[in-house]
Order: structure tokens, then C-alpha cells, then sequence
């Protein structure tokens, strides 16, 4: 049901993150793409960056997502931008991609696959069970030189144990800027750069949500989900409103391995 609550809530959004349309842009300059390169983007949502990046800079890329509502307009959104001959959209689960491709690669100079230039997963750490699973999945993908870029979750403060509870992160699931940095060079990576969301943007991604849904469920009264979409609306807002916008922050961290 997560799911399907992001694909209504976020129905209108072209960036499924608290990123404005010009950090995305800003994001690919600091990685400093260059034509003909290539960008994998594990659970891309939309594909809005990819398909940015791949209008602006020349590179080629693939994009991988779970859902049945994202993937479409991922591929529309190609399209619109004239890079559809660049840019492939998958659906599937990012992880199991992620796997396949290591097998691959593993496979030496007669492989398939050759490894990518950049590789992104920009909020969607879960898909390795956490940031350090996550850069496991990542690590066979990118060449030795390349760029590794991470959307994740911090604290700003500490937050009270309520908080923690109410947001549903786990003990390890999040922890300090520091101790972001401590995780990906504990990860053999060298953080060389970031972005981080500002208030106004997490206001902007959350509280757009909200009015999505609410148009949704008006139109929608009695579908089967609508209790459950309610629900989770009124959980969201709050959760927002009275820990999320204070306690946690998001952020894009460009990491590069430590000896390349």
C-alpha cells in the first residue's frame, strides 16, 4: 500500500524527492557528465533526472522502477524531451537488476554488460535494506573512476524517541550528516560532493501530496483503497507537520571510491 499511496500522492510531481528541478539540473553539472556517457538510475521513479541529464548533457542511461504507474510516464517524459533513443526505462525491482548486472559484469572483457559512468539511486536506499546495502548493490555497476550518487535521509538533531516512532525509522536506519560520512567511507567511498534539500523543498514535496490525494479521494469516494489512502494522508500530514520538516533532513551525496 506504500506504493500505491506515492503513486496517487505523487501523481503530479515530475521529481519524486524533495529536489527542485534546479538542483536536479545542478546535480549533473557537479558530476560533471559529459556526452556519450552512461548513467544507470536504480528505482528512478519518474525518470525525470535521467531524462534531464540525458537532454542536457548527451549521456545515455537506463532507468529502473517497480511500478506500473511510474515506469509509463518515466518513458513519456523521454519522449517529451527527445532522448527516448538514449534512455531506456525498465520495470522491476531495482535490487534483482542491480544483481543481474553484477553477474554480468562478473562474467570479464566478454561481457554483456560493460559498467556505467555514474550510478544513481536517489531516495530509495530501502531497495538494499539501508544506505550501506545499498552502495553494496551499486559497487559493481560503476566503473572503477565513476560516480556513485545517493539520496538518503539524516537527522538535523537528535529527535526524540517519538519522532523516531512516528516517521517509522529504525535505529539504524538513520543517523547524523557526520555520521552519513562515516557510513560511506566506512563503505570504502570518498564523499567529493552533495545537495542537500532546504525546508521550503521538503514543504513543497510533501505538502503538493497532500492535495493530490485529497483531490483523489473527492473523486474516488468509494474505491476499495480510499479508507486506507485517507488514512495514510492524515498520518503523512502530521508526521510533516510535527517531526519530519524539524528532525530530518535529504540529501544527494556524490561519492567516488577511495583509491580510484
Amino acid at each position: 500500500m506504500t506504493l500505491r499511496y506515492h503513486e496517487i500522492a505523487e501523481a503530479r510531481h515530475r521529481i519524486l524527492n524533495p529536489l527542485t528541478e534546479a538542483k536536479v539540473d545542478l546535480l549533473g553539472e557537479i558530476c560533471g557528465l559529459t556526452p556519450g556517457q552512461r548513467v544507470l538510475d536504480l528505482a528512478c521513479g519518474k525518470g525525470e533526472m535521467l531524462a534531464r541529464w540525458a537532454a542536457a548533457h548527451g549521456v545515455r542511461g537506463v532507468g529502473v522502477d517497480i511500478s506500473e504507474v511510474f515506469v509509463p510516464a518515466a518513458r513519456s517524459r523521454a519522449e517529451e524531451l527527445g532522448v527516448a533513443d538514449r534512455v531506456r526505462i525498465e520495470r522491476g525491482e531495482a535490487a534483482a537488476f542491480a544483481r543481474d548486472l553484477a553477474g554480468d559484469l562478473a562474467g570479464g572483457p566478454g561481457a554483456r554488460e560493460e559498467p556505467y559512468d555514474v550510478v544513481a539511486c536517489v531516495g530509495a536506499t530501502w531497495i538494499g535494506g539501508g544506505l550501506a546495502g545499498t552502495l553494496d548493490l551499486m559497487r559493481p555497476a560503476v566503473r572503477d573512476d565513476g560516480l556513485l550518487v545517493v539520496g538518503e535521509v539524516y537527522w538535523t538533531e537528535e529527535p526524540p524517541a517519538e519522532a523516531v516512532e512516528s516517521l517509522r525509522l529504525g535505529p539504524g536506519d538513520c543517523t547524523s550528516l557526520p555520521g552519513t560520512l562515516d557510513r560511506c567511507e566506512e563503505a570504502g567511498y570518498e564523499l567529493i560532493e552533495m545537495l542537500l534539500a532546504d525546508g521550503d523543498s521538503w514543504d513543497r514535496y510533501a505538502a503538493a501530496q497532500w492535495h493530490t490525494t485529497s483531490d483523489w479521494l473527492r473523486a474516488h469516494p468509494e474505491d476499495p483503497e480510499a479508507d486506507e489512502i485517507r488514512r495514510l494522508l492524515t498520518t503523512s500530514r502530521r508526521d510533516h507537520l510535527a517531526y519530519q520538516r524539524r528532525y530530518l533532513g535529504w540529501g544527494v551525496f556524490v561519492l567516488r571510491a577511495q583509491d580510484a
